[in-house]
């Protein structure tokens, strides 16, 4: 009886495929939030949920625009306007849904940062999950329970030498040696995952990029010292193992880019700097490697 906005189209399908019945919902209504702002898909959605759930009415996704066009075309005026940014009326239509249905617990998938969840969002395994309620900050034990979660998660994947204390130059140097080189000498992860799955290695990479996005947003919204420092620990890290996941992302909202910004909105420029020029040339040598 939960919503799942799903976000990534492997997540999309997979969810959908292995569902025992879609049609009922079991185990979950399944959202694909990026296609709300197509109105066939509204339809389909009212067709199959509509006596089950609230699904928004046209109505609603007109509000929705108007509510949007505003904000765009100042975004515009100040040279803002992003690619993405028309995911921000799928965004407005997931809060519809959401508000509409106050008794049903929501779960998603990020593929974009969406704002308004933020607030609302916990950790959830590979996931995240959408309280009802703002949560006043991210309890500690919810916090290990992420971390070592995701430790135990890449273990077998790519082997147990990343830890809080990695330097970046030894993040670098792994990708360098193991994903340019093909040098495995001391590597104890799978093989078969890192040579034969990169389309695997991404989808595992956005999903912990979506956490740290979580951690890093927590961050720059506390007043609270403590607080801060640890969300900005954990958004690192996070952040980190989404790189040794897959660190040749191009999107805008790549964790190579959010970890930059981190850094940046902490005045470790030269940090930042010295990353941003690490990634930059292993990002290029990739390039030109898959060049035929």
């Amino acid at each position: 009886g939960s919503v799942y906005f799903t976000g990534l189209p492997a997540g999309a399908f997979l969810i959908s495929a292995l569902q025992k019945s879609e049609v009922k919902a079991d185990p979950c209504f399944t959202l694909d939030q990026g296609a709300l702002v197509d109105e066939s898909y509204r339809t389909y959605l009212r067709n199959m949920y509509g006596d089950k759930m609230y699904i928004p009415t046209e109505e609603d996704v007109q509000k929705c625009f108007q509510d949007y066009a505003p904000d765009a075309l100042l975004r515009n005026r100040q040279n803002k306007l992003q690619r993405e940014d028309f995911q921000r009326i799928d965004r407005l239509i997931a809060k519809v849904i959401f508000d509409k249905n106050p008794g049903r617990e929501f779960y998603f998938e990020e593929a974009w940062p969406v704002e308004w969840t933020y607030p609302y969002l916990e950790p959830h395994g590979l996931i995240l999950k959408i309280n009802r309620q703002p949560l006043s900050e991210l309890p500690e034990d919810m916090v290990t329970q992420d971390h070592d979660f995701w430790v135990k998660q890449l273990q077998p994947m790519i082997g147990d030498w990343l830890a809080y204390d990695t330097s970046d130059q030894e993040l670098a140097a792994f990708t360098e040696r193991v994903r340019l080189k093909h040098d495995f000498t001391g590597f104890t992860g799978d093989r078969q995952f890192i040579e034969n799955t990169e389309a695997e290695q991404q989808i595992f990479s956005q999903l912990r990029n979506a956490i740290g996005g979580l951690y890093a947003w927590r961050a720059e919204h506390t007043t609270d010292p403590a607080e801060k420092a640890r969300m900005i620990r954990e958004a690192a890290f996070a952040f980190r193992q989404a790189l040794a996941l897959w660190p040749f992302s191009p999107a805008s909202n790549n964790p190579a880019r959010r970890y930059v910004a981190l850094l940046k909105q902490e005045h470790r420029q030269s940090e930042a700097l010295q990353f941003a020029d690490l990634f930059g040339k292993l990002f290029d040598s990739y390039q030109a490697r898959k060049k035929p």
